[in-house]
């Protein structure tokens, strides 16, 4: 199914490469006018407006809760029903710590909150409360693809694997442009996008 986008593209290859080129292009936006500082950490209203700036160009959707049940795989998001009342939840859930970050971060990826981009997203929303928080980010240049989705997956059950692997990971290098820059890539990469250089675009 393709989804209802603003360029009224219906081949699908070609609104996934539009999708990259677009979205990329609002990430570097993000950082280099420092919008980035205006999102609220930790929040789904925060996260909502990282969504809404990526993709506002692209889909009606942008920073709007989904309005249908999703899954992927075998593994079935929080139900519509139940959405909300996860999403206060998770606002409320502390942040303080490595731990507590990543646990809020989990339980946001089970929640799921979009239609489309959930975890381009989540990734920036997760390293902007690790900034200020611990004073640290993921260099996820340092995070292989094959054992993020795996942990990820796992996450739901054992959190241990997804919290090592992410620890190994981080750099105290905060406002490191070329870091975020790359991260955005590498983000993309986990799903599936890898044609533009965001720093190229």
């Amino acid at each position: 199914m393709i989804l209802d986008n603003k360029l009224t593209i219906t081949d699908q290859i070609e609104l996934a490469k539009a999708e990259e080129k677009i979205s990329k292009q609002k990430a570097r936006q993000l950082f280099d006018s420092g919008d980035i500082n205006k999102v609220e950490i930790g929040t789904f209203a925060g996260l909502a407006f990282i969504h809404a700036y990526l993709f506002e160009d692209m889909y009606p959707f942008a920073g709007k809760i989904r309005d249908l049940n999703i899954a992927k795989g075998d593994f079935r998001f929080v139900p519509l029903m139940y959405l909300e009342p996860s999403l206060k939840h998770i606002d409320a859930m502390p942040q303080g710590t490595f731990d507590q970050i990543i646990e809020k971060y989990i339980e946001m990826n089970v929640a799921h909150p979009f239609r489309e981009g959930n975890g381009r997203a989540t990734r920036i929303w997760l390293d902007l409360m690790l900034k200020k928080e611990i004073r640290q980010v993921v260099d996820w240049n340092r995070v292989d693809k094959e054992e993020y989705l795996s942990a990820m997956q796992r996450s739901v059950v054992k959190d241990l694997e997804i919290k090592f692997l992410l620890k190994q990971a981080l750099t105290d290098q905060i406002d490191n442009r070329a870091l975020f820059m790359k991260g955005i890539d590498v983000s993309y990469y986990y799903e599936g996008y890898s044609e533009f250089k965001t720093e190229e675009l």
